[in-house]
C-alpha cells in the first residue's frame, strides 16, 4: 500500500470521525445525560453509598441468574474504559484542545453517572438469550427485548459498530509506540527509524497472552481485571500524588487554566469555545463510555435479579475513570508544563514526557508498568464485548471466528498509523452511542418505575434495622 493510498485512508476516517463527533452527538450524549439527571431527580446519586456495599457482596446471592459478582462486572467494565484513553487519550485532548477540553470531560463525567445508571440497569432488566440460549445483555438486547423485533436494525448497527470499536488497535498502537521509545531505542533493539521488526515481535508477544486469558471467557476476565484493576489506580494515584507534592504551588493556577479555558479556548487549536467542548466530550465519553454502550455488556453479565443494583454499581466508572484518573494525568501533563514545551510530542509520549520530569529515572518503567497493565485487561475485556456482539450477529456457535481475527489486529494495530486508528475507533465509538442513547431514552421510564419500587424497599429495609438497632 502507498503512502498516497494511507494518507488518503487517514484523511477520509478523520473526516469520518470528526463528522460523527459533531454537534448532534454531543447534545445526544451531554443533553441526554443532563436529561437522565433531572428525569432522575438525581436521586441515584444519593446511593453511593449503597454501592459500595453492592461490591462488597452484602446484597449477593449465587444462586442469581447471571455469570459474575458485581465486583467482577465493574472491574471487567473499567478494565474496557480504564485504557489508554486514560493517559493517550488525556494528552491528545490537551494538545488539541487545551486544557479547558479537561473541564469538558469532566463535564461527561458527571452526567454520565446518570447515563451509567440507565443504561445498566436496563442491560440487566432486558437481558436476552442467545442462540446456545446463554443469558446475555448489552444494548442490542435491551433494542430487541424492551422495544421489539422491529428495531432489530437498530441493534445490529450497535454491534457491527461495536464488532470494530472493540478491535485492540489502539491499545496495541500506543503501548508498542511507549515500549520502543522507552526500552527497545535506548537498548539498541529498535531506531526511530527501523523498529518494524521489534513492533511485530512485541505486540506477538502481547497477543498471545492476551489469547491465554480469553480462552477463560467472561469468568476468567472477571477474576483478572478485579485483581488489576484496583492495582493500576493505586500505582498511578501515588505516581500523581508524587507529582502534586513536587508542584504543590501551581495546582490553584492549573485549575484556574483549566476553567477559563474551558470558555475561552485560546489554547485550544483554532482557539476556540468550541474546540475545546468538542475535544473533550469525545475524549471524555471515548474514556468513560457512558452513552457508548460497551461497558453495559460487561454489565449485563452479573448475577442479580435486581437491575437498578447493578445501575447503582455502575455509577462508580465515570467517577474512577475520569474524574479519578483522567484528573491525574491532565495534572501531570499541565503541572509540569510539557504540553507547551513539548508540543510536537502526542498521545503516550506527551504524558510518558510529564513523567520524566517528575521521575528522570523510573518514571518511564513505572508508566510502562501502567499502560501495560492498562492495555492488557481493555484488550481482554474489548474481546469480550466484541465476540458477544459477533454472536449477536452471526450465532453464538460461530462468534468463535471473531477471536483470531481480533488477536491478529494486535499486531496490525501496532505497526499502523495513529492518525488511522484514531479516527476508526473515535467514528464507530461514535455510531454506537447513537443506537444505545435512543434505546436508553425511550426505555428511561422503565428504569424510573423500578428505581422507585427497588429504593423504597431498601429505605423500608433501613429503618427496620434501625429500629432494631
Amino acid at each position: 500500500m502507498t503512502d498516497n493510498t494511507l494518507k488518503q485512508i487517514e484523511t477520509f476516517l478523520n473526516a469520518w470521525a470528526d463528522l460523527m463527533w459533531s454537534t448532534p452527538l454531543v447534545v445526544l450524549l451531554v443533553g441526554g445525560g443532563l436529561f437522565f439527571m433531572i428525569y432522575s431527580r438525581l436521586q441515584p446519586y444519593r446511593y453511593f453509598g449503597h454501592a459500595v456495599d453492592l461490591l462488597r457482596g452484602k446484597y449477593s446471592d449465587p444462586n442469581d441468574p447471571g455469570h459474575i459478582p458485581h465486583s467482577q462486572a465493574l472491574a471487567t467494565a473499567l478494565s474496557g474504559t480504564l485504557g489508554l484513553g486514560n493517559i493517550a487519550g488525556v494528552a491528545i485532548a490537551i494538545s488539541i484542545g487545551g486544557p479547558g477540553a479537561v473541564f469538558w470531560m469532566w463535564v461527561t463525567a458527571i452526567v454520565g453517572v446518570a447515563t451509567k445508571f440507565y443504561t445498566a440497569s436496563l442491560s440487566v432488566m432486558f437481558r436476552g438469550h442467545d442462540s446456545l440460549g446463554i443469558l446475555r445483555g448489552g444494548p442490542m438486547y435491551v433494542i430487541m427485548q424492551g422495544m421489539g423485533k422491529r428495531w432489530y436494525p437498530l441493534a445490529a448497527l450497535f454491534a457491527v459498530a461495536c464488532m470494530i470499536g472493540a478491535l485492540p488497535i489502539f491499545q496495541a498502537n500506543q503501548f508498542i509506540q511507549l515500549l520502543r521509545d522507552s526500552v527497545a531505542i535506548p537498548a539498541g533493539w529498535a531506531t526511530s527509524e527501523q523498529h518494524f521488526t521489534f513492533d511485530v515481535i512485541a505486540s506477538a508477544t502481547v497477543a498471545a497472552l492476551v489469547t491465554l486469558v480469553v480462552m477463560g471467557r467472561i469468568e476468567r476476565i472477571g477474576r483478572l481485571t478485579v485483581r488489576l484493576v484496583p492495582t493500576m489506580v493505586i500505582l498511578y494515584l501515588g505516581m500523581t500524588a508524587v507529582v502534586l507534592y513536587t508542584y504543590s504551588s501551581d495546582i490553584p493556577a492549573v485549575f484556574l487554566l483549566i476553567v477559563t479555558d474551558a470558555f475561552t479556548g485560546e489554547a485550544a487549536a483554532g482557539g476556540s469555545v468550541g474546540a475545546a467542548i468538542m475535544i473533550g466530550v469525545r475524549r471524555g465519553a471515548f474514556s468513560n463510555e457512558a452513552g457508548i454502550g460497551t461497558e453495559s455488556l460487561a454489565h449485563g453479565a452479573v448475577k442479580t435479579t435486581q437491575p437498578i443494583r447493578e445501575g447503582i454499581v455502575a455509577m462508580i466508572g465515570p467517577v474512577v475513570d475520569t474524574l479519578l484518573v483522567c484528573t491525574c494525568t491532565a495534572l501531570i501533563i499541565l503541572l509540569t508544563g510539557v504540553w507547551q514545551s513539548d508540543a510536537g510530542l502526542e498521545g503516550v509520549t506527551l504524558t510518558a514526557r510529564a513523567i520524566e520530569q517528575v521521575f528522570p529515572v523510573t518514571g518511564i518503567y513505572l508508566l510502562l508498568i501502567m499502560v501495560g497493565l492498562l492495555s492488557f485487561s481493555t484488550m481482554v475485556s474489548m474481546w469480550f464485548y466484541g465476540v458477544k456482539c459477533a454472536g449477536f450477529l452471526f450465532g453464538a456457535e460461530r462468534q468463535h471466528y471473531y477471536t483470531p481475527i481480533y488477536i491478529s489486529l494486535i499486531v496490525v494495530g501496532a505497526v499502523v498509523s495513529m492518525d488511522i486508528v484514531n479516527g476508526l475507533i473515535l467514528g464507530t465509538y461514535a455510531t454506537m452511542a447513537i443506537p444505545t442513547m435512543i434505546s436508553t431514552l425511550v426505555l428511561a421510564p422503565k428504569v424510573n418505575s423500578a428505581a422507585k419500587e427497588y429504593f423504597a424497599k431498601l429505605r423500608r429495609e433501613k429503618l427496620a434495622e434501625a429500629e432494631l438497632d
